[in-house]
């Protein structure tokens, strides 16, 4: 872990005693750590780290209906440096995030180098035309709102059921974005995305084929805050974001299109064509918030199967998922929220067949998204009883 450390000394070094070069300096909380700009308006930096300390404590529900063989646990849940700014101009954008605790970095493998996997996001965006935007380098796939929104600006303890199971999560590759007005308010944008195929902090190349994602939003009431949790602006006006993702994964290798384990075979990998779809929608009106997403995938060889036509065990997490989650923020800051989650697993290696979660959530904003609080019980109905339980979170959220 020596990189990210000597990299977060070199920036407070230069931020410390270098404050010559500095134009304009920001101390206020949930603005960043070191914020300047260069006299020469050449670039400019932005750190601000952050971090989530989680307590999860949970029970078993079986069809005895007794609560039995309790456990808890308390981490570090996600510890992140965050650098962004300008450089050269301010059409060239950058955003650096790396990630520092035990699950940020998990999933080393042969694939990447055996190392942990540090880089979140390491990308370029490059406003070269109009409402044009070139994206190059790693980071989040356009795929489903949920994922998209940053784990900083959830109203939730953490993402749903569905996002686990279906998201698209970060890759190295290239994006396209553009955005238009149709009108005085209505407001499109597109996003289309060419990758690697297999994830992010991958180090050996591509074993199967590449990765398309194209996305297409509408905002029929104008622009507003629609991939951040919670209503806190407590817009004065109705406003709605409903997207659409599509993502083909040619040739795929891992059991959940680019995550989840790589399917082996006694003479290779097995490979697939996979296909993921999201539909969803973010509304927020007078402290009031409503999100929905709902994702399906499709594999066209679900089970990877040996040179003999033997099965492996390994098999690609098709199916369908539904999660609506619903919140209102009261003027002193305090939100209730509420969440259901439903998820129908074809060839589910869990063997858990239909899964629901129910959530029930209180968070308190004591700056906004930058420094909160947040707690929530859920219920987990599953297929096969004996999974069924109850989940308690506690989280304390602070962003720099």
């Amino acid at each position: 872990m020596r990189y990210p450390w000597h990299l977060l000394l070199a920036f407070f070094l230069v931020g410390v005693f270098n404050t010559k070069a500095q134009e304009t300096v920001s101390n206020q909380f949930g603005k960043g750590l070191i914020n300047f700009t260069a006299k020469d308006s050449s670039f400019s930096v932005k750190f601000a780290p952050r971090f989530q300390s989680l307590y999860t404590s949970q029970w078993d529900y079986p069809e005895s209906g007794k609560l039995e063989r309790g456990n808890s646990n308390m981490l570090v849940r996600r510890a992140r440096l965050k650098f962004s700014g300008f450089a050269y101009s301010p059409k060239l954008k950058y955003k650096l995030e790396l990630g520092l605790s035990n699950n940020d970095i998990s999933g080393a493998s042969a694939y990447t180098g055996n190392a942990p996997r540090y880089i979140l996001d390491a990308v370029l965006q490059w406003n070269f035309y109009d409402n044009f935007e070139l994206w190059l380098g790693q980071t989040k796939l356009p795929g489903n709102r949920e994922r998209v929104i940053s784990s900083a600006n959830m109203q939730t303890v953490d993402r749903s059921l569905v996002n686990s199971r279906f998201n698209i999560d970060r890759e190295a590759g290239a994006q396209l974005r553009h955005f238009f007005y149709a009108g005085d308010n209505v407001l499109f944008k597109e996003v289309i995305s060419v990758s690697q195929g297999e994830g992010r902090n991958v180090t050996t190349g591509n074993i199967g084929g590449h990765h398309i994602v194209a996305r297409a939003e509408i905002l029929p009431f104008g622009d507003f805050k629609d991939y951040v949790g919670a209503d806190l602006e407590r817009e004065p006006l109705p406003k709605l974001s409903v997207g659409a993702s599509y993502s083909f994964n040619n040739n795929a290798v891992r059991t959940n299109s680019i995550s989840g384990s790589y399917m082996l075979t006694n003479d290779g990998f097995h490979t697939t064509d996979i296909t993921t779809y999201f539909l969803d929608l973010m509304f927020k009106y007078r402290g009031l918030n409503l999100m929905a997403e709902a994702a399906r995938r499709t594999a066209d060889e679900p089970f990877a199967l040996n040179e003999d036509g033997s099965p492996t065990g390994d098999m690609v997490q098709i199916g369908d998922g539904i999660n609506i989650q619903a919140g209102y923020v009261f003027k002193n800051d305090y939100e209730i929220v509420g969440r259901y989650t439903g998820i129908d697993l074809k060839t589910n290696y869990i063997n858990r067949g239909i899964e629901k979660q129910y959530t029930l959530g209180l968070s308190k904003y004591i700056v906004g998204h930058k420094l909160k609080v947040q707690t929530d019980l859920s219920y987990n109905n599953f297929d096969n009883s004996a999974d069924d339980g109850l989940m308690y979170r506690f989280q304390v959220d602070i962003h720099f």
